[in-house]
């Protein structure tokens, strides 16, 4: 018997009633599409400002997105008192420190506003300090605020905080101020004003992923708030689940997609860099390493021996406390100090090459039953408990299984990001935090009128508290466009020709199932757009991509509404692929910053490409584009003249 048949016979019945051509339509005045970090704040800003605001999310909004699962540090928090840096001053040495590849407005939004956010998860109930007096005395806390900082102790820019369940204080807040939230709806296009293409975004479609049933949402302001695209590259649902990143596996580029076919211009799709999806790494945080969650964590070898750390001058620190304090000479030190001025302490560079010289012997672990006592419990307890992904399946599994942080070792194997141990799938893709996505102005709207990105849909973002700031910024800014349109006309044309699009795929009885699809559209993306680029890869490349799109795509089959949301996401992962294509090839440049590297053009940084290049679709044709990397101006006035504050 075929598999199919197998399935058809034994598969449980869907639990859900469906009906696949109900509609619902829904009016407000600010709509949030995706309910994680950035979506959650838009509308708790929004909603602040007066406005009627709905949110949607194909997954569940108490928990959903990338900063669902928790968070322990909150990054560029320097307007909190005893942090000795000024907010602009952040702003510019952070966008210095990637050489100026980063979007200003975005990065000074996050260092004014960043504190402002976490002061107000404090008063939804979020514990920000240790107030309990836990690590009294600490070198990492302020006595007087009782605030706990990480990486650098001097400069205190990174507040440490309990945020294993931050979604459940934003998700609350939502309701006591009326937001209308409608979880387990995928939305699958923007609408523009009279349906055409780079017109005023005037709402969304949806569709509902347990009943299948169809949603008009109809707004006077739009904010996207969806994460970065992933399983372009690596898809494999059978050696770690469908999540072939620490990223959900829903993040899978819907609001890149959506807004590349309404027409908004995008920046810095061609941004490559070392693929998330390790099919046989380990679980993220869940292995002994000295970054991130885990600096400066001391780390030896099977004899004990420990691996030197040193400061960015390469003098050899003795203490554990010389981890977390600038160099001799230096003011202070980024988390991710990638030039020599702000880089931080690290384990020797070379410790790799000496294992292999035999100076030290594998395998390498973590040592925190060295450590002073408050770093240790620092790291093991509340940074590893509170980040994300950490609470239930690295704190509480290793704790129930016996490990004590006391007297244990935990071995690295890779490192957790990429050190010595088992092989890893090389790939290269734009699903970094520092990806593509549409481009902004100071009110954080993209290049279509009544419509605005925070977050992760921003092009050149950052993390969980740039999330939360960029949100809460965008909130207010699209409410106060709200206010100043009556603008919510829908075409129904364009509406039905979605409605064809979407459901397409559960009226065929036969064809090819999405995870075949998704592990196609990767092969392409690996063999055609991986670390060397050159014109004819990139136009066989897109070749591939549309055969696919016509051929076996056009053919995809759906048994419910799980599985029709499934393809819609892959449908969305071959129109992302196909931006990440044509924004490689408009980038005529090899670029050491964007880790982006084309055979036929062997010239790293010329000077002339020292620019963003945009894209967008404009009548179904790409339009080219380009932008100053200081197109932001005077961040200090631009912020001043636009915040609403």
């Amino acid at each position: 018997m075929h598999y199919e048949e197998l399935i058809k016979e034994h598969a449980p019945k869907w639990p859900y009633a469906v009906d696949y051509q109900k509609e619902h339509e829904i009016s407000c005045d600010v709509l949030i599409l995706g309910g994680g970090i950035a979506g959650c704040w838009a509308a708790i800003s929004a909603a602040k400002k007066g406005a009627k605001v709905v949110l949607v999310d194909k997954g569940a909004t108490k928990t959903s997105g990338a900063g669902g699962a928790g968070v322990d540090h909150w990054h560029a928090a320097v307007t909190n008192p005893a942090c000795t840096i000024d907010p602009l001053e952040f702003s510019k040495v952070t966008i210095d420190n990637y050489g100026g590849w980063r979007c200003g407005i975005s990065q000074h939004i996050t260092s004014m506003e960043s504190y402002d956010c976490l002061l107000e998860l404090e008063n939804m109930g979020m514990k920000i300090r240790d107030s309990e007096d836990e690590f009294k005395g600490a070198d990492f806390r302020d006595e007087e605020s009782k605030l706990m900082f990480a990486y650098d102790y001097t400069a205190k820019y990174c507040v440490r905080v309990w945020g294993a369940h931050v979604k459940h204080f934003l998700y609350n807040e939502c309701l006591r101020l009326g937001v209308k939230i409608y979880d387990r709806v995928m939305v699958t296009s923007l609408l523009n004003k009279g349906g055409k293409i780079g017109a005023q975004v005037v709402g969304a479609t949806g569709v509902s992923v347990r009943t299948g049933e169809f949603y008009i949402f109809k707004a006077r302001a739009s904010i996207l708030s969806m994460f970065l695209p992933q399983r372009q590259f690596i898809f494999s649902t059978e050696l770690k689940g469908l999540a072939t990143t620490h990223r959900p596996s829903t993040a899978s580029g819907d609001g890149h997609a959506m807004a590349w076919r309404a027409g908004v211009e995008f920046a810095q799709v061609e941004h490559s860099g070392r693929g998330g999806g390790l099919p046989y790494g380990y679980p993220q945080y869940g292995v002994g390493n000295a970054h991130n969650t885990w600096f400066a964590c001391t780390m030896v070898d099977a004899n004990g021996k420990e691996i030197p750390w040193v400061d960015r001058n390469g003098r050899i620190l003795t203490s554990v406390a010389q981890r977390y304090r600038p160099a001799p000479g230096q003011k202070y030190f980024l988390d991710m100090g990638w030039q020599h001025e702000y880089r931080s302490p690290m384990l020797i560079p070379d410790w790799r090459e000496r294992v292999r010289k035999g100076e030290f012997t594998l395998p390498i672990y973590a040592d925190l039953a060295s450590m002073p006592e408050h770093e240790r419990r620092i790291i093991w307890g509340m940074m590893i408990a509170q980040e994300g992904r950490t609470l239930i399946p690295i704190y509480h599994t290793y704790s129930q299984a016996g490990f004590d942080p006391e007297k244990d070792l935990l071995q690295s194997y890779d490192g957790g990001w990429g050190g010595l141990g088992p092989p890893q799938w090389r790939t290269y893709s734009s699903g970094t935090s520092s990806g593509g996505g549409p481009v902004v102005d100071w009110d954080l709207k993209t290049t279509l009128d009544g419509l605005y990105a925070a977050g992760g849909q921003i092009f050149a973002n950052g993390d969980h508290a740039y999330a939360a700031a960029t949100g809460r910024y965008a909130g207010r800014k699209a409410a106060e466009f709200a206010r100043g349109t009556d603008e919510m006309g829908a075409d129904r044309r364009q509406i039905d020709a979605e409605k064809a699009r979407i459901y397409a795929p559960v009226y065929r009885n036969n064809g090819m199932d999405w995870k075949e699809l998704n592990a196609g559209i990767c092969k392409i993306l690996q063999d055609y757009c991986g670390e060397l680029k050159n014109e004819e890869l990139l136009a066989i490349g897109l070749k591939w991509l549309d055969e696919l799109e016509t051929g076996e795509a056009a053919s995809t089959k759906a048994r419910n509404p799980h599985e029709m949301y499934r393809v819609l996401e892959v449908f969305n992962i071959i129109t992302v692929g196909r931006m990440m294509f044509e924004a490689s090839r408009a980038r005529k440049a090899s670029s050491s910053h964007l880790d982006f590297t084309r055979t036929d053009y062997p010239e790293v940084n010329p000077p002339e490409w020292n620019k963003w290049v945009t894209i967008k679709l404009d009548g179904g044709d790409v339009r080219v584009g380009e932008l100053a990397l200081d197109y932001y101006g005077d961040m200090e006035k631009n912020y001043q003249d636009h915040c609403g504050l």
